[in-house]
């Protein structure tokens, strides 16, 4: 996590604001939640870095609402021990992932008090706010109204049998509930029956904002090709008719309501947890307001899964044009479908799936699990984890494909002299005029072309799919040049081959870096190349055009460092055991292992 001056934006210069969603704080996430924001989000803003924008990546615990509340209750302990015990896990496993955040901060600050207030204050002003009397569940033991998931009771769905339904869903069923709807409703703190008893709540007017949202939405996602999935789920919300929604809970944990009428009450989680990217970034820099508030000069990228598109299509913008100030708004939205785990859902209710702390157990690295994550990313449906799908995509493409070109290569400018270059790059006299180089330069010229654009359209698995067909073009050349006949038989034509290669090697280490940090730096290292020593792709630098040449990469009479294998065979005997030690919840196998 990067450290030193606050950045801010810059005249003059491209501006990136990037966000994933915030990760709730009442579980560790699992892999589903890390491609789904952090680690998706995580690329593009290390490509950006690649290009040469000024980048600002934030992200930060969703900490306030009623699972922190209820997490609190199962564990025997208050919501903010729940939320410093999770943070501290979440913030562990994103650094394990080399997840590169400009700032990972938290939602219950003081900042965020002050900003959700200040919104919500300007929205009263506005008369974009409405009063409405709901029924809720009220337990008079507690003396408290209880929230969906403080009460438990028989699911209302005939055939479903399941007693211990919660007030906002069943498990069993999956039917979504009100917690109104249960039979026989009990209080989940002391076993008691509650009453239905009426209670006043706060709602955003939606409809009256519908104009405004509708022009935003039309303009940002023709503008900043927002994903497919995005538009339907906005679309489908819109066409369903915008309903006002309610912006208050009977909660104690959460941002305090500044209302004398509702000063008993807190925010909704929805309506301040998009509010926590603004509140991250302020206790980032007490200039915060140079990024959130200046769209001319600030382009505002989200990463999330499709559960959380509605409340950033719709509520969050809602709430801030609401305000009637000139804040950034998303340009661009990249939305990842479902992630499941072999025949089920990943679940952090249930415990089950990889988790970030079991990926770190299995001792596989980061940035393998990065790449088949990565290159299983679930753009345009609901892909599926697998042990065996990990297994091939690690020993197929990163150990046979990019491993194997890396290794065959620079292994053989290690040789000694009559064998090899004796660790130093060789000189490449005849590079102009040798057909295969030429050849190749084209095809590695086209791909970059092809990178930079599917990269730039946040095209992430695509990104990463070219990147690997230059490698794969790398391992063909090696072939159809028989570089070990040359070495003897036409050393000038050897020379130049090996010096091409160790030139797309160095090219190799840099676009993937944004998929595959550690391996970049242990490439640059092999190479004896300081890890900051990127080939840029900032279009000002015009070195795009320098990489077509990759004889001229890296200089002759550069000494190259050691040369190691990058990665190790995952063996089907590690498979098996990892897919018998994860099945199951993680209360299941806590019980095995105990």
């Amino acid at each position: 996590m990067s450290s030193g001056q606050a950045k801010v934006p810059v005249a003059g210069r491209r501006n990136v604001l990037v966000t994933s969603a915030l990760p709730y704080v009442n579980n560790v996430p699992h892999l589903g939640n890390i491609i789904g924001c952090v680690l998706s989000a995580d690329v593009f803003a290390r490509y950006c870095r690649l290009r040469g924008h000024n980048v600002l990546y934030v992200c930060g615990t969703d900490e306030y609402g009623t699972a922190t509340e209820n997490r609190a209750l199962e564990e025997g302990c208050s919501p903010l021990q729940i939320c410093d015990k999770y943070h501290a896990i979440h913030k562990e496993v994103y650094e394990w992932f080399n997840i590169n955040f400009d700032h990972f901060g938290r939602t219950s600050t003081p900042q965020q008090t002050e900003i959700c207030q200040s919104i919500f204050s300007k929205l009263l002003d506005n008369n974009w706010l409405s009063e409405n009397t709901m029924q809720q569940l009220y337990c008079e033991s507690c003396q408290r109204f209880l929230a969906d998931r403080f009460v438990v009771g028989s699911c209302p769905v005939e055939g479903c049998g399941n007693d211990t339904a919660r007030g906002d869903q069943c498990d069993r069923c999956g039917r979504l509930l009100n917690s109104t709807e249960l039979i026989d409703p009990r209080c989940k703190v002391c076993e008691g029956i509650p009453i239905v008893r009426d209670t006043d709540h706060l709602f955003l007017e939606l409809p009256l904002l519908k104009e405004q949202l509708e022009k935003y939405i039309d303009e940002a996602s023709a503008t900043g090709s927002w994903s497919q999935n995005a538009v339907r789920i906005t679309n489908a919300w819109l066409k369903e008719g915008l309903k006002p929604r309610c912006i208050t809970r009977d909660l104690k944990w959460g941002v305090p309501v500044p209302h004398e009428k509702y000063k008993d009450k807190v925010f909704y989680v929805w309506f301040d947890a998009p509010i926590g990217y603004i509140s991250i970034t302020a206790c980032y820099t007490p200039e915060w307001e140079k990024w959130w508030k200046n769209p001319e000069n600030v382009e505002l990228y989200q990463f999330m899964g499709k559960d959380n598109v509605p409340f950033h299509t719709v509520m969050f913008p809602s709430a801030l044009l609401g305000t009637g100030e000139n804040w950034t708004l998303m340009k661009n939205i990249s939305v990842t479908e479902y992630l499941n785990y072999e025949s089920g859902k990943f679940s952090k209710t249930k415990g089950i799936g990889v988790f970030g702390n079991d990926a770190k157990a299995t001792n596989i690295p980061a940035d393998v699990w990065r790449y088949y994550l990565l290159s299983n990313r679930p753009e345009a449906s609901d892909a599926v984890f697998t042990w065996e799908g990990l297994q091939i995509k690690h020993n197929n493409e990163l150990i046979n494909n990019l491993g194997n070109f890396i290794y065959r290569v620079l292994s053989f400018i290690a040789k000694p002299e009559g064998a090899g270059y004796g660790s130093i790059i060789p000189e490449a006299p005849n590079a102009n005029t040798h057909p295969l180089s030429q050849s190749l330069a084209e095809t590695v010229g086209n791909l970059i072309e092809q990178y930079i654009d599917a990269m730039d359209k946040v095209k992430l698995k695509q990104g990463l799919k070219i990147a690997m067909a230059i490698s794969s073009e790398g391992n063909a050349y090696l072939q159809e040049s028989q570089f070990w006949k040359l070495y003897k038989q036409d050393p000038a034509s050897c020379a130049t081959v090996m010096k091409t290669s160790a030139g797309l090697v160095y090219l190799l280490a840099c676009l993937l870096e944004p998929f595959m940090p550690s391996f970049s730096k242990d490439v640059l290292q092999q190479l004896n190349l300081c890890p900051k020593e990127h080939i840029s792709f900032a279009d000002e630098k015009g070195e795009t055009e320098k990489v077509k040449r990759p004889w001229d990469l890296i200089p002759s009479n550069h000494r190259i460092g050691k040369t190691v294998h990058l990665f190790e065979v995952l063996n089907d005997d590690a498979v098996d055991s990892f897919r018998k030690t994860f099945a199951g919840s993680q209360a299941e196998r806590n019980a095995r292992a105990n």
